[in-house]
């Protein structure tokens, strides 16, 4: 088992928007003397979300590109030599409720003893972004693949109809402008009930100004999993439509990444839906040491890169770091405004503010922050690229 050097170890689990955001800080502030910090994370690079539908549908702005796209090295994350970065995934937690340390099991059968845990281990994404784990080839091949399959397609499905169907449409769009694109959404509005109506309809009427075709109000007429592509015949829809594809892409939403919890002494924290139950200061109920940010946390917001990087990793850091002096002056996460940038391509897209009456940010703001370069250069900065 690691953790015999005397030092006090911080473990990590998940080293992506959260978890870089926690630390690199971290690093800082800790002296190598005394502690040392583990990030324990399953793939070679942090894949920098908002890029990740681009990087699947086309070779644009070199996203591929570790020196200056969406996937970003892990070399310069530590600012003192105080911190390792492990490729590999938690298999299980182990911690007894009372006791101040605990260890987490890998996958290569490595056990990593910890005085202080993060979990940060983000969502599992379906469809065309479930990059899988494990080198950088394999990594790498599967952007291909995917970039080849929605080029070969002569009709594309996309069920569901969030954030994530709707730009992926619109990627698609970008690069092949006359290529069919359905998006299939059980509601009878794209997005859901957290954006005004205002905002949900000028999205709709700009993805069907792209030539993206809207099945809403309906679900396929199917059973289990959704298969890649349709038979023969076409899908049947529950109103008796039929929609032909020869490329599905499932867009439903992620569920959170905590599966390694499940059978863990932790167990007790996880709700119904995989979600970590959690205290207002971001702690574990009945484990002081353990501490949760991202998109696994339960919380009644909306998930999003931007609260796990700007509203949770401020509050789990500077809670840690009182933790580890043995303070009791923690702070509070209140809760962070709704807020959402939905790309339409490379030069088209809408924001959202819930702020005042709820401001509805036009095609020029979605452009100017996100739609044009995918806010990479600001991602990569989040762990020193």
């Amino acid at each position: 088992m690691s953790g015999k050097s005397g030092k006090k170890t911080v473990v990590i689990v998940g080293g992506g928007q959260a978890g870089a955001a926690i630390a690199r800080p971290l690093s800082k502030a800790l002296s190598p003397e005394t502690h040392r910090i583990i990030v324990i994370n399953p793939r070679p690079y942090r894949i920098i979300l908002p890029a990740t539908l681009r990087l699947v549908a086309s070779d644009q702005n070199d996203l591929e590109n570790p020196e200056k796209g969406a996937l970003v090295p892990y070399d310069k994350l530590f600012l003192q030599d105080n911190g390792e970065v492990i490729h590999a995934s938690v298999t299980e937690v182990i911690q007894k409720p009372g006791e101040k340390t605990g260890f987490v099991k890998l996958n290569t059968g490595e056990e990593i003893e910890y005085h202080a845990l993060v979990l940060a281990s983000g969502s599992q994404w379906g469809g065309p972004i479930n990059f899988p784990e494990g080198d950088k080839t394999m990594l790498l091949d599967y952007i291909a693949d995917r970039r080849e399959e929605i080029a070969r397609a002569k009709d594309i499905l996309i069920v569901g109809g969030g954030s994530v169907g709707i730009e992926l449409a619109g990627e698609i769009k970008d690069i092949f402008p006359t290529k069919p694109v359905t998006i299939i959404q059980r509601d009878t509005k794209l997005l859901n009930t957290t954006y005004p109506e205002r905002f949900r309809n000028r999205m709709q009427a700009q993805i069907v100004s792209r030539g993206v075709k809207l099945v809403l109000g309906d679900s396929l007429d199917i059973e289990g999993e959704i298969p890649s592509s349709a038979p023969a015949e076409g899908f049947k829809t529950k109103s008796g439509e039929r929609l032909k594809a020869d490329l599905v892409f499932r867009a439903t939403g992620p569920v959170p990444n905590t599966s390694y919890l499940a059978t863990s002494s932790l167990s007790s924290v996880l709700t119904p839906k995989g979600t970590v139950k959690v205290q207002p200061t971001l702690q574990l109920p009945g484990y002081s040491n353990i501490f949760a940010a991202g998109d696994i946390v339960e919380w009644d917001e909306q998930k999003s890169a931007a609260k796990a990087g700007l509203g949770h990793a401020p509050i789990v850091l500077k809670n840690l770091q009182e933790y580890l002096n043995g303070g009791n002056k923690m702070k509070e996460y209140k809760g962070s405004m709704e807020m959402i940038i939905v790309t339409n391509g490379k030069s088209s897209g809408l924001g959202y503010l819930d702020m005042l009456w709820g401001i509805v940010l036009g095609q020029w703001f979605s452009v100017m922050i996100k739609s044009k370069t995918l806010m990479v250069s600001m991602g990569r900065g989040l762990s020193g690229n």
